[in-house]
């Protein structure tokens, strides 16, 4: 699976499951009659929102994913498609605490409505960072692939060959076609 791709699909699953905690947490508030609860919930997902926007702000890659890119590996051939065991080797903590939180969320709705707002600033604080690896593959000529590796352990990238953006240089002026 390309990098980039997992990175926004990683954004979408944070934004599901920051929605799906939402709810459950005010589905339990609603149910409980919890007004304090409801009024905890939006001030704490609105400062994570702010938050998460805060941190996302920057177009250039963060730094553990800058380390993730420099230490990829050169190969000329793409490693094995698999997307399906990337996503879930490396989005299985979502998916445990989400259903984790949802799970309690049904006799303590406290729990989901914490874990929203983390889910939330995590989406947030990714949404460029697809756009900057994009900006150093088409800058290197390269695209960036998940290895195989194993879910407990830091994720293995590979780098090949791709198609490097060819820019004009500056200063030089097109001479254009006489007509006549």
């Amino acid at each position: 699976m390309r990098f980039r791709d997992f990175l926004r699909v990683a954004v979408l699953l944070f934004g599901g499951a920051a929605t799906a905690l939402a709810v459950v947490s005010v589905v339990g508030a609603a149910r409980d009659a919890d007004t304090k609860l409801a009024l905890f919930a939006a001030g704490w997902w609105t400062g994570a929102t702010l938050l998460g926007l805060w941190f996302g702000r920057s177009s250039a890659t963060t730094p553990g994913i800058a380390r993730l890119l420099s230490g990829a590996r050169s190969t000329t051939s793409l490693p094995e498609l698999e997307p399906g065991a990337v996503l879930f080797n490396r989005m299985w903590p979502l998916a445990v605490i989400a259903v984790g939180a949802g799970a309690v969320g049904v006799f303590v709705p406290q729990v989901p409505a914490i874990a929203t707002g983390y889910a939330l600033m995590a989406a947030l604080s990714w949404r460029r960072q697809h756009a900057a690896v994009a900006a150093i593959e088409l800058r290197d000529g390269v695209e960036f692939w998940f290895d195989r590796s194993s879910p407990f352990k830091q994720p293995q990238l590979v780098r090949v060959p791709g198609l490097r953006k060819i820019a004009p240089t500056a200063g030089v002026e097109r001479k254009q076609p006489v007509r006549l």
